[in-house]
């Protein structure tokens, strides 16, 4: 496979996961930055699904830290907002996106993800911790 095939399939494969959620009849709730920042000041669950290092140079106060890679191995840990609102946040809401996917597959409820992730959030000058 040449490099052109292999980026077409790169591209053509990352679709695929963008558009899994409506093309299987489940559309993905999404929430404002603002909404966002409102409801995790209420309690709701942010859940960050960056990677470690991006969390540690800029998160959401209250944000809960599961990278997208873990959150199948981790649900445990989250169990308890099975049924509670949660929005999920990453860096531009591709990430968090699947992220919303697999939670509702895993049976969560009232999942949302966060639009813009935290380039958005940033750049509405809300409360970020660094």
């Amino acid at each position: 496979m040449n490099t052109k095939s292999k980026w077409i399939t790169a591209i053509v494969a990352f679709g695929l996961v963008m558009i899994a959620p409506r093309l299987m009849g489940q559309d993905i709730a999404e929430v404002s930055v603002q909404q966002a920042h409102s409801m995790s000041q209420q309690g709701v669950l942010l859940l960050d699904v960056r990677e470690e290092s991006e969390y540690s140079a800029l998160h959401a106060p209250k944000a809960k830290l599961i990278p997208l890679g873990e959150v199948g191995s981790r649900l445990k840990e989250i169990e308890a907002y099975k049924n509670k609102p949660v929005a999920v946040v990453c860096r531009s809401g591709r990430r968090s996106a699947k992220a919303v996917f697999l939670l509702k597959e895993a049976g969560f409820t009232q999942v949302s993800n966060v639009q813009g992730g935290m380039i958005a959030w940033e750049q509405a000058g809300l409360e970020t911790i660094r």
